[in-house]
């Protein structure tokens, strides 16, 4: 039998072979780190999007708030004039029935005379 050294040029070196699986692992871990870095970029992103969207929500709330308070103040302003309106109506059509009245008054005087 050939006695051949247990480290020889056909098996591997095991000190290369330990630097091998440390590159390995060092590679592998870099890779997981950006990957890493990449989803907390994405999250402040999202959570920068978020918080945009809820400040405009609340900026829309609070337009919606205003608006419908300047609603309500015009629908009060509207029903305020249709009363005046008809008031007005009235007092127009009771004039107009006092000098029709008086007209009428003033003919039958002079048919008479």
């Amino acid at each position: 039998m050939i006695d051949r050294p247990a480290y020889g040029p056909a098996s591997p070196d095991p000190a290369q072979s330990g630097m091998a699986e440390i590159d390995a692992a060092t590679r592998r871990l870099m890779a997981a780190l950006a990957s890493l870095e990449s989803a907390v970029e994405r999250r402040r992103e999202a959570d920068r999007d978020e918080d945009e969207l809820a400040t405009r929500i609340q900026a829309l709330g609070a337009d919606r708030s205003r608006l419908a308070d300047e609603l309500d103040g015009t629908l009060v302003k509207s029903r305020r004039l249709e009363r005046a309106n008809r008031d007005i109506a009235d007092k127009l059509d009771a004039a107009i029935g006092s000098i029709r009245a008086v007209l009428e008054a003033d003919d039958t005087t002079d048919d008479a005379a």
